[in-house]
C-alpha cells in the first residue's frame, strides 16, 4: 500500500482528497494542516508521496519539502496551489531536479488520482 501525506490548511479539501484516495484501495493517507505539522508527520509516517499546498501558515509547502529532502532526497512530491505563477522558478527547479508534480487549484480529483497512479507505476509502488 502506498503511503500518502496530504498537507493543506483547507480541512474540507484535505478530508475529501483523503477519502477519495483511500476509496481507491491502494493508498494509506495521513494529513497535516501546515508545513510544520507536515514535516513532523513525515518523520513519523514515512510517506511514499507528499501532496502539499504551497501557501500555508507556519511554514509553506516548499520550505517543508526542502527540510524533508534532507532526510529523503528522492521523495515524490506533488505541489498544489492557486498561485503557481508566484512560485514558477522554484517549481520549475523542483520539476527538473525531482520530477515534482503540479496541480493548479482548482483541479479535478480525477487528475489527482491519475497523477498518483503514474507516480506509483513509475516507482514500482
Amino acid at each position: 500500500m502506498t503511503r500518502v501525506l496530504i498537507v493543506d490548511d483547507n480541512e474540507a479539501l484535505t478530508t475529501l482528497m483523503k477519502e477519495i484516495l483511500e476509496t481507491e484501495g491502494s493508498y494509506h493517507v495521513e494529513t497535516a494542516e501546515n508545513g510544520e505539522e507536515g514535516y513532523l508527520a513525515f518523520l513519523h509516517f514515512k510517506p511514499d508521496i507528499i501532496l502539499t499546498d504551497i501557501e500555508m501558515p507556519v511554514k509553506n509547502g516548499i520550505e517543508m519539502v526542502r527540510e524533508i529532502r534532507a532526510h529523503s532526497p528522492d521523495i515524490k512530491t506533488v505541489y498544489m496551489s492557486g498561485e503557481m505563477n508566484s512560485y514558477r522558478i522554484l517549481l520549475q527547479k523542483e520539476q527538473i531536479e525531482y520530477n515534482a508534480g503540479l496541480l493548479q487549484k482548482p483541479f479535478s480529483l480525477r487528475k489527482m488520482i491519475r497523477l498518483f497512479h503514474e507516480y506509483c507505476k513509475g516507482q514500482g509502488l
